[in-house]
């Protein structure tokens, strides 16, 4: 089990919150032109009105693209306060990489959903929730043992659930895809595919629950 320590958040990187000062002085010139122009009395001239600030849309405007460009911009200098292999876990870059198009060549498409891009199967969808031979579960992106049957137990949640995974073989990430309930996310350490989540509501001698995706994996018996 490999825990890689990220600086990130719900939002990014810290360096995004260093920045919402940015946004925060925008809204204040936006509010004190709206005061501007209310300030003039509705009984002034027209001359007197012509010279009084004009009401405008552009603070309406420029305010959301300029935020949008701070986040960019964040994004774009995340490398620049995190490590290369911080890095890497975020953009999904493992060992085992191929571009986005070559894994959906490779993958049958909900197998790519799940692996690629986070899907989840619905629970007792999986025949491996069932499997209970002796042999080891491996990756079913790029074939990396994951998992030994001696570890496998029934959940009763209806996805394949494990109290350990092999030695060095996941990766655990901060997932924070639902607000306010802040999670682990486990990959394959190899490819960087999605499996699941890991919980500590499991068995001993871990206490944790390695909940997966079936079609996140495949099934190899001891021969």
């Amino acid at each position: 089990m490999s825990a890689v320590p990220l600086s990130v958040c719900a939002s990014g990187f810290v360096a995004y919150r260093a920045r919402a000062s940015d946004a925060r002085r925008l809204k204040t010139s936006a509010r004190a032109s709206e005061r501007d122009v209310e300030s003039v009395p509705s009984d002034v001239d027209d001359s007197a009105r012509s010279r009084a600030p004009k009401t405008t849309r552009r603070p309406l405007i420029v305010l959301p693209v300029a935020m949008a460009t701070v986040a960019t911009r964040a994004t774009a200098n995340a490398n620049e306060f995190a490590s290369e292999e911080a890095m890497a876990v975020l953009e999904r870059r493992g060992k085992i990489a191929y571009s986005d198009e070559e894994w959906q060549k490779r993958l049958d498409p909900f197998t790519y959903k799940v692996l690629r891009k986070e899907a989840t199967e619905r629970p007792f969808s999986s025949e491996l929730n069932k499997e209970k031979r002796v042999g080891r579960f491996v990756c079913a992106g790029c074939g990396s043992p994951l998992f030994d049957s001696k570890a496998k137990y029934d959940s009763g949640t209806g996805w394949p659930s494990f109290y350990e995974p092999l030695a060095g073989a996941v990766t655990e990430v901060p997932d924070f895809s639902i607000m306010f309930l802040p999670r682990t996310e486990v990959r394959c350490k190899a490819c960087q595919g999605h499996l699941g989540h890991v919980f500590e509501d499991g068995p001993p001698p871990t206490g944790l629950r390695y909940c997966m995706n079936g079609a996140a994996m495949k099934f190899e018996p001891e021969a």
